[in-house]
């Protein structure tokens, strides 16, 4: 019998979501929000389109999900170094080490934030508004602490320092979006050597 939690063909709801947010989640990150169909990430996903509409509702329900799944992931993973030992500028490095490592085998996760395709209201820009904000906020305790080290505890200072690390980050993610082929332990081993070049042997 098949049980009521059950999807098609007997495969667990839980995991037929699982299975379809893995498929959209390279889909919308890879293709972009407008150029992906309902109908493609089905297809992949060897199921019919009613079965997608009927778990999340439409195809902006369903990038809502893969944002919010991707975004719980990134801000996790960045909230789990924030609690360890790290300070300074080796907090940075090692917030920069787990989103190579977690990014490595979906890469496209970040680019579901930055979407210029995707729709710029309602709840689909208010779940990246969320999760930029829990990430920056994250960043923002970041630099408030490398800053203070530096004995610099100037406000508007902070802020230009916490926008730049923010950009830093961006920047380094979208160039390894275009170099697919950079390992994370490649990715880090350049962020060291270029970190270096710019802090000198404290990024070391």
């Amino acid at each position: 019998m098949v049980r009521p939690n059950a999807g098609t063909k007997g495969v667990p709801r839980l995991d037929r979501e699982t299975q379809i947010l893995d498929i959209a989640s390279e889909q919308f990150g890879t293709q972009g929000f407008s150029a992906t169909s309902v109908a493609a990430i089905a297809d992949k996903a060897g199921i019919s389109k009613p079965l997608i509409y009927n778990y999340f509702g439409s195809k902006e329900g369903l990038y809502e999900a893969c944002l919010d799944r991707g975004g719980a992931l990134l801000a996790d993973e960045i909230e789990r170094i924030a609690r360890g030992d790290a300070v300074g500028i080796e907090r940075g490095m090692a917030t920069l080490a787990g989103m190579f490592t977690l990014l490595e085998p979906q890469p496209y996760l970040w680019r579901l934030f930055f979407d210029a395709t995707a729709p710029s209201t309602g709840p689909i820009a208010d779940s990246i508004a969320l999760y930029a904000e829990r990430i920056g906020k994250l960043a923002d305790e970041g630099v408030t602490e490398l800053m203070g080290l530096a004995g610099n505890a100037d406000p508007l200072d902070i802020s230009a320092m916490t926008a730049v690390w923010l950009g830093i980050v961006d920047s380094l993610m979208n160039w390894w979006m275009e170099h697919p082929d950079e390992s994370a332990d490649q990715m880090m081993q350049r962020c060291l050597r270029l970190l270096t070049a710019l802090f000198g042997g404290d990024a070391e």
